[in-house]
């Protein structure tokens, strides 16, 4: 059986290469969790900010800058603050944890959404590009890649 010895290692045992690289899984995932973190509170602040923007707007200033009817923007921005709010408030309480990912994903089809509409202005489709590949990310990030954990079942009294 080979040794660690034999790639360029010397002096590690297979079972203390195991051990060197659970800790480089570890620090990996840390990272991964904290770089998530980061952009779930930049996006969630940024669809709070949006969602709530269209809920308070004035009808008639929100149909002279899109073309939709404005029932259909009310609900874009209840979509975009509940959805914003889903992307911090499971993890942060550990209460339904599994919501953050779903919140995640029903933001990337509002971002492609306002990425088709946004299409015929050219650069402008950049920004909702952008913001629903964050979204992905943090959809994957969150069901595959590093999942929050939940609350611990309560004890059983006996």
């Amino acid at each position: 059986m080979a040794t660690m010895t034999d790639v360029g290692r010397p002096g590690l045992t297979p079972s203390e290469a195991r051990r060197g690289a659970s800790q480089l899984s570890r620090a990996t995932a840390r990272k991964l969790g904290v770089a998530l973190w980061a952009v779930q509170v930049l996006l969630a602040a940024l669809f709070v900010f949006a969602g709530g923007t269209k809920l308070v707007t004035p009808a008639e200033t929100l149909s002279r800058q899109l073309p939709l009817p404005v029932p259909f923007m009310r609900f874009i921005g209840v979509a975009e603050l509940l959805g914003g709010l889903g992307l911090v408030l499971p993890g942060l309480l550990r209460i339904r944890t599994g919501l953050t990912p779903l919140a995640a994903a029903g933001l990337v089809v509002i971002m492609v959404g306002a990425t088709v509409i946004s299409l015929p202005g050219g650069a402008m489709a950049l920004l909702p590009l952008v913001v629903g590949l964050l979204a992905a990310f943090i959809a994957y990030g969150r069901w595959r890649l590093a999942p929050l954990p939940g609350r611990p079942p309560p004890h059983a009294q006996g």
